[in-house]
């Protein structure tokens, strides 16, 4: 008898443990609302953070064209970091007398020549056919890690600056994107880039039109 009322005790004690247990699992697990709530709030600090960090890197400084304003050259925030114009048709770029390049760009600051040839400030807008709309995050990070145009394709060509951006933490590298997902799609062709044996071209085809 005595050795019954003693299991009996233990089965008692090991249930009355069991659900203090669960008890305190309930009160400790976050509701599906709250959870949902600290995850938007999350994803918003990370678009702030990425339009912190686009503002103080002077992105819009290459990739927003500049116009005439007031005061002088300021950025055309209608056609906020779209890159190059499409309209603007740029010659070939000129060289010094003894054959050197010289760096040069354009007025709106959105493409510049040099001994690497012609590039265009892209596009980085969301738009899908003409912007960074198709790329993925992983692609994003691991252009400006590598200097690969999406992550693999062709080098990435001055003056962009991504030998110093890529020491960005990869966290802020995705708020960076997190924040250009979230501007104005603009359509706008860039310009594709031009290398050096392409800009001798030109300037050959230049030649034989005089």
């Amino acid at each position: 008898m005595k050795k019954n009322v003693w299991w009996n005790a233990i089965a008692v004690a090991a249930v009355a443990a069991a659900a203090l247990s669960g008890c305190g699992r309930a009160a400790t697990a976050t509701p599906p609302a709250e959870a949902t709530k600290d995850a938007l709030t999350a994803a918003a600090d990370r678009v702030q953070r990425g339009q912190y960090l686009v503002n103080a890197m002077g992105c819009h400084d290459c990739h927003t064209p500049l116009k005439a304003g007031a005061n002088g050259p300021e950025p055309d925030m209608t056609r906020m970091l779209s890159g190059h114009p499409e309209t603007l048709k740029m010659p070939r770029p000129s060289n010094t007398g003894n054959g050197l390049w010289t760096w040069s760009a354009a007025v709106t600051n959105t493409a510049f020549s040099g001994p690497w040839g012609i590039s265009y400030a892209m596009n980085l807008t969301p738009d899908e056919n003409t912007g960074i709309g198709i790329w993925t995050e992983d692609m994003f990070v691991r252009a400006i890690k590598t200097g690969q145009h999406m992550g693999t394709s062709r080098p990435i060509m001055p003056p962009m600056p991504w030998p110093a951006f890529r020491n960005l933490s990869e966290e802020d590298l995705k708020a960076i994107y997190a924040y250009l997902r979230t501007i104005r799609p603009i359509t706008n062709h860039v310009p594709d880039y031009a290398p050096p044996d392409v800009v001798a071209t030109m300037a050959a085809n230049d030649t034989g039109r005089r």
